[in-house]
C-alpha cells in the first residue's frame, strides 16, 4: 500500500508531502499516547492519532516515521505542520474516527505493528 492508497481509502486530505504520496507503507500504529508509540514501534510506519501537539512530530522524528494521519478532521497548527515538513513527513487528515480509520486500512491490507499478544498468567494473579 502507498500513502496515496491511504488517502483514497480514508477519503483524506493531504496537508503536506504531496510529492511523497507514492511512498510504500507496510504497518501502522494508532495511539494518542506517544509513550506507547515509543514503547511499541520499532519500524518505519504510519502513526494514526487525534493528538495535534508538538509531541507527535517529535515522536515521529525519533522513530523515523513516514506519515502522520490525523483523525476526526483534526488539523494541526501551522508550526506543527512546518516541523513535520522539515522532517519530510507526509501529513494527512481524515474525518474518520481512529477506530474506523484503522478498520478501513486493515480491510485493505495494512497491518499493525507486531507486538507480543501472549499473556504471562503469573503476572495476572
Amino acid at each position: 500500500m502507498t500513502i496515496q492508497d491511504m488517502v483514497r481509502i480514508l477519503q483524506a486530505r493531504v496537508l503536506i508531502g504531496h510529492e511523497k504520496l507514492d511512498t510504500p507503507v507496510y504497518t501502522a500504529c494508532c495511539s494518542d499516547l506517544m509513550s506507547d508509540v515509543l514503547a511499541f514501534v520499532d519500524e518505519k510506519t504510519v502513526l494514526i492519532t487525534g493528538l495535534t501537539n508538538p509531541h507527535v512530530v517529535r515522536t515521529s522524528e525519533m522513530l523515523d516515521l513516514k506519515c502522520l494521519v490525523f483523525v476526526r478532521g483534526k488539523v494541526p497548527s501551522d508550526d506543527i505542520l512546518e516541523s513535520a515538513e522539515e522532517q519530510g513527513l507526509v501529513v494527512i487528515t481524515t474525518k474518520a474516527t481512529a477506530f474506523s480509520a484503522c478498520g478501513m486500512l486493515y480491510a485493505e491490507g495494512l497491518r499493525g505493528v507486531p507486538v507480543p499478544l501472549e499473556w504471562n498468567t503469573e503476572d495476572d494473579a
